[in-house]
């Protein structure tokens, strides 16, 4: 679990990362799944956008992505998800202790 001071780092990180994942009417599915969980190995940061024509609200989504990558919720924001997930190959972003 991330700690407070660990999520304000990612979110001043995240800050300034467009959003390379749309959910829209479709919902979440297994091949977004396994899409967002290759990125977030090698970005380890990330956000994902949900369209307004998405039949799913905000949390669930996050819910269902969160458990399929096994990613961690930096936060939810209007209608964009800001994910973590540290990198087994890629890692480059230190967190705060």
């Amino acid at each position: 679990m991330l700690t407070g001071k660990q999520k304000r780092y990612l979110r001043s990180l995240a800050h300034h990362i467009n959003p390379i994942f749309q959910v829209g009417k479709g919902g979440v599915n297994e091949n977004m799944i396994k899409q967002i969980d290759e990125a977030l190995e090698k970005r380890e940061l990330l956000k994902v956008s949900i369209l307004q024509n998405c039949d799913e609200d905000k949390d669930t989504v996050a819910d269902v992505i969160i458990k399929g990558t096994n990613a961690e919720l930096v936060q939810i924001i209007g209608n964009i998800i800001v994910l973590y997930k540290e990198s087994k190959e890629h890692k480059e972003i230190k967190l705060p202790v």
